[in-house]
């Protein structure tokens, strides 16, 4: 049985079934001082605005019996694959493994890689590790969504105009209809944020939807029963 979310630019009927939640980036490096997000020159404080409705979506999410993934953009600890058009954007001291407050920038297992303690995954939620903006290059995410049978994702996280566009761009590509909460994204400049979000819905949803986590978290209440044995990833 599907459920109904209100969205623009026309309201969205996701199977439960078939859903996953897709959180991205929500990494210390780029919400927390001293990070990847910092060293660019941006004031991380203004993606903290989309942490507490992120939460209870995926609250929410998780009494459904939705899966919730998460990615993590980072790069091998010996830098193989970090483009030099990319390493070349950061300050000399501030770069892609330079070290940091938290540990080398943007590499992974150091502190700042790592996700904010307020959203931390739970034990068996899928976390993937990415290269690159886009939540599909050159991961598993595709696979693992085909295999569990998802056709529907709520993606959100940060920033808006960035690797969560890129993801729903890629994700529309190949075929998955998105759902996009917009309070439960952010980014370091609000008009990218708005034009990011109207860029998804406009031309009667292009890429996707755009909606609200209060809006997924009404259309998805109780729900709850006849999803809590879903097989996950």
């Amino acid at each position: 049985m599907s459920v109904t979310v209100d969205a623009q630019p026309a309201p969205v009927a996701l199977d439960p079934a078939a859903t996953a939640l897709l959180v991205i980036d929500m990494q210390r490096d780029f919400l927390e001082p001293g990070g990847f997000g910092e060293s660019l020159g941006n004031d991380v404080s203004l993606l903290r605005a989309c942490v507490e409705p992120c939460g209870r979506l995926m609250q929410a999410m998780r009494a459904a019996g939705v899966p919730v993934l998460h990615t993590r953009e980072g790069h091998r600890p010996g830098l193989e694959d970090v483009h030099p058009e990319k390493q070349a954007r950061c300050a000399p001291g501030r770069k892609i493994g330079d070290a940091g407050p938290m540990g080398r920038i943007l590499v992974r297992g150091e502190a700042g890689h790592d996700i904010i303690e307020e959203l931390y995954p739970l034990p068996g939620e899928v976390v993937i590790d990415k290269p690159g903006k886009g939540a599909f290059f050159a991961t598993d995410l595709d696979l693992l969504l085909r295999s569990a049978g998802v056709r529907d994702l709520i993606v959100c996280g940060v920033t808006t105009e960035v690797c969560v566009h890129t993801t729903v761009r890629e994700a529309n590509d190949r075929g998955y209809r998105v759902l996009v909460p917009g309070d439960c994204c952010g980014s370091y400049f609000e008009e990218f944020h708005k034009v990011g979000l109207a860029m998804i819905s406009a031309q009667g949803g292009i890429f996707g939807a755009v909606t609200t986590a209060d809006a997924i978290i009404e259309a998805f209440g109780g729900k709850r029963d006849g999803h809590d044995d879903k097989e996950g990833f």
